[in-house]
């Protein structure tokens, strides 16, 4: 196959499997999309899930977060690691959209950049998924996968959202990017991998890959 036909390959198979693509994180604004996004940093969907509803039983708009203090989110935070980091970057992120954007998160990257603990990958996800403006957000299954497929050379994340956006179409980023994400955790784990359900890998991944779980077996 041409990389070409290796990316419709891709994004045919998704589109036949997850034609759904619910945002993993619940939330009910961009505001408590964005904390919960922050809260993911290593950590899982499944267990920020079950976090936020607690700490946004008592403050789920920035206003209301202020009056918390930096220790008080972080008790309620603690469960999904890095909480001293993390709480911090709520409290002066949400002191922050106050401030300078009358409570409201801004639709604008570099704006979003900017918040305390907001990287990249964070902004990326809120951009898509908060906005519609579509945005490649890559985590470690988008990064695993894209290597697996020959379709990025996986040396770090930044490149591989490079890579992203040059082969697949603008319009199926903000979709696309849940697909992958789904798919990785689906079919082509970093752990317990079985390369025999995973039809993507199997029909257009990297030669040396598939040598190596073989060699692994």
């Amino acid at each position: 196959m041409t990389k070409a036909e290796r990316v419709q390959f891709v994004i045919n198979t998704l589109e036949d499997l997850y034609q759904e693509t619910p945002i993993p994180l619940n939330h009910k604004d961009p505001y408590t999309l964005l904390i919960a996004v922050l809260m993911s940093a290593q950590s899982t969907d499944a267990r920020v899930n079950i976090i936020t509803p607690l700490l946004f039983e008592k403050a789920d708009n920035p206003y209301d977060m202020v009056k918390l203090s930096v220790e008080e989110i972080r008790e309620i935070i603690k469960p999904v690691g890095l909480s001293p980091m993390k709480s911090k970057g709520i409290y002066g992120l949400s002191k922050i959209l106050i401030e300078k954007y009358n409570g409201e998160v801004p639709a604008n990257m570099e704006a979003l950049e900017e918040l305390p603990a907001v990287g990249h990958k964070t902004a990326s996800v809120v951009m898509s998924q908060a906005f519609g403006i579509p945005a490649f957000p890559v985590d470690t299954h988008i990064h695993r996968l894209m290597y697996r497929w020959n379709l990025s050379n996986g040396k770090n994340v930044m490149q591989t959202e490079k890579d992203a956006k040059r082969l697949f179409p603008k319009e199926l980023w903000n979709k696309l990017h849940l697909q992958i994400i789904y798919y990785g955790r689906e079919y082509s784990p970093a752990r317990g991998w079985n390369l025999d359900n995973d039809i993507i890998t199997k029909t257009i991944g990297r030669k040396s890959v598939i040598n190596e779980y073989h060699n692994n077996k």
